[in-house]
């Protein structure tokens, strides 16, 4: 799968989200403890827009029904059986360039 380019690091804020759209996908992208984490932007409880949430104990929770869902796994806190899909993100350092955020997305 080839990385594709979200936006750039400076772009993101710590503990808050940031909704990105790339091709067919609809991305939500938190940036945790310096680190980005991305997932899709869907909360499968009702349709929230995860990036619209906030970062709490290591999960983004929703902004409408407060459903959390772990960084690291797209599992939501209180039922593991409930996921959002989350992606592999990297940092791309470049020269004299600020670093980009890139996920790995299916083609």
């Amino acid at each position: 799968m080839p990385w594709t380019s979200l936006c750039q690091l400076d772009e993101l804020k710590e503990g808050c989200g940031k909704y990105v759209e790339v091709g067919r996908f609809q991305l939500a992208l938190f940036l945790h403890q310096g680190k980005p984490h991305v997932m899709d932007n869907y909360c499968p409880h009702a349709g929230g827009n995860l990036a619209g949430g906030i970062i709490e104990d290591s999960c983004a929770v929703c902004p409408w029904h407060a459903w959390a869902f772990h960084l690291e796994n797209g599992q939501l806190r209180d039922c593991s059986a409930v996921t959002v899909t989350t992606y592999p993100t990297r940092v791309l350092e470049r020269d004299h360039l600020p670093p980009l955020v890139q996920a790995d997305l299916p083609t």
